[in-house]
């Protein structure tokens, strides 16, 4: 695990201790940040369920203003300081240990540009996240913000929200990635 691109390029990112975070692969992260292309810089983020912290610390190298960072773990906490002073990216930065969803039931900051999702496996808990954000897209997202679920591929079952819209999904592996935007009207997805 490395910072793959900008101001912190290179530096080594360390894993959470124990089994209870699966990180995203370096390809598929360098990959997600190419379909997102200059979104990132002077962007404000959203990490939900961020584990090492490794999708926002890019997020920051490559120029984000702001990323909030959540996660439930203490380990996961600790890992994410660390790796956040080991990179010098802790302006911008903000760590809070807290339940994903008791957070996104408690927000009233300013929306978000960028929110990632990506939790534990095998527990419908990406679906949960995203209905909770589909509710209230105003509150959490900007007019162009972007949702992007990372999931195990056989978790991925088609929904019908009523403010997200899927506008794109990549696999890689074992790994999937669904790119949400808040839809004019609700559509089903293909």
């Amino acid at each position: 695990m490395r910072v793959i691109s900008g101001t912190a390029k290179g530096r080594r990112l360390k894993k959470v201790p124990g089994d209870s975070t699966r990180p995203i692969m370096d390809r598929v992260k360098e990959n997600l940040f190419n379909i997102l292309g200059q979104q990132a810089a002077g962007a404000r983020w959203l990490d939900l369920f961020a584990g090492t912290g490794q999708v926002g610390i890019e997020a920051l190298s490559r120029g984000a203003a702001e990323v909030i960072f959540i996660d439930s773990v203490r380990a996961a906490i600790r890992t994410i300081q660390e790796n956040l002073e080991h990179t010098r990216l802790t302006d911008g930065a903000q760590v809070i240990q807290s339940d994903a969803f008791g957070y996104l039931d408690r927000f009233r900051g300013r929306p978000f540009d960028l929110i990632y999702v990506a939790p534990p496996q095998y527990k419908q808990m990406w679906l949960d996240a995203l209905k909770r954000l589909d509710q209230a897209p105003e509150t959490f997202l900007t007019p162009d913000g972007v949702v992007v679920v990372q999931i195990d591929p056989k978790e991925y079952r088609p929904q019908t929200l009523e403010n997200l819209s899927l506008y794109d999904q990549r696999r890689y592996g074992s790994t999937q990635l669904c790119f949400y935007e808040w839809a004019v009207s609700g559509e089903e997805e293909e």
